[in-house]
């Protein structure tokens, strides 16, 4: 049913859109909840999450609830997104474990079977990959960068990792040199930062492959993107989180590391070794 509604939402009318993302973005709340209350959510009538289930050829909502009941119910996914009734009526259960659980929760859900599939084709797209062009801004920014600081020392001889740091024109003029064989790892999660999708429809317009990690399949970076991985910001608090970010950047790092031809193992101790000749690293006084 996913991969229906992200091949029909771009002919979909503008509030069949809204609704459509909410389902895509919140599956388990399409299974969980009322109809009434995941248009609230969503922010459309419930009259539109009807006209949506017959706009994919069910006979109503409750056929669309139906069917991602069952894919929970097989996936056997635990209700570790939202508080259970009896966190939610304890007044003495910390807050820092339900938001702890909710993380966890999102964490382990990037291993599913759909989204494993995801990270071992963007792994491959990295490992095959000249130039790697980390392209975020806002939150997104401090996830682009650990990710150029901790590949760029298991890059072999020929191969580099370039922060693109600059918004304006200085950001533009780093990824003129992005071209065939290049891949451009954009972050960005609502509300999108507009030079992030603008360079990375340049950068795809040159011939490099965008890999985007994103918080929707129908996001304007997964629309340009070659791959894309879905993470979730919803950190249920007031804030969004970057936690699965940062848990989708490591695993695909760890995944990429053994497709190369070299030890990234080595690698990077003889990167630490280099760098603790340097006085780089803090040492007890003796």
């Amino acid at each position: 049913m996913s991969e229906l509604l992200v091949e029909r939402f771009e002919t979909m009318p503008p509030q069949l859109k809204v609704a459509a993302r909410f389902v895509l973005d919140h599956p388990q709340d399409v299974a969980l909840m009322s109809m009434r209350e995941q248009a609230h959510q969503a922010g459309v009538s419930h009259s539109t999450m009807m006209r949506l289930a017959r706009w994919l050829g069910l006979d109503g909502y409750e056929d669309m609830r139906s069917l991602y009941a069952r894919a929970l119910r097989e996936r056997g996914v635990v209700e570790g997104l939202r508080p259970g009734p009896s966190q939610q009526q304890d007044p003495d259960y910390p807050a820092a474990g339900v938001v702890a659980d909710i993380l966890a929760a999102q964490i382990a859900a990037l291993g599913e079977y759909s989204s494993a599939m995801q990270f071992l084709a963007a792994a491959r797209l990295l490992a095959e990959s000249k130039t790697i062009f980390g392209l975020g801004f806002g939150a997104s920014r401090v996830v682009v960068s650990h990710f150029v600081q901790t590949v760029s020392p298991l890059l072999d001889d020929g191969r580099r990792a370039i922060l693109v740091a600059d918004s304006s024109c200085g950001g533009a003029e780093i990824l003129l040199g992005a071209g065939a064989g290049d891949v451009v790892l954009a972050v960005g999660s609502a509300p999108y930062e507009r030079v992030t999708v603008d360079f990375a429809r340049q950068s795809a317009s040159q011939g490099a492959a965008v890999l985007a990690i994103t918080d929707s399949s129908v996001s304007p970076l997964a629309r340009i993107a070659r791959e894309t991985i879905v993470v979730t910001s919803n950190s249920g608090t007031f804030f969004p989180s970057m936690v699965p970010a940062f848990a989708a950047v490591e695993i695909l790092l760890a995944l990429a590391a053994p497709l190369s031809d070299f030890n990234a193992a080595e690698k990077l101790k003889q990167s630490q070794e280099q760098l603790a000749a340097f006085g780089i690293y803090w040492k007890a006084a003796r």
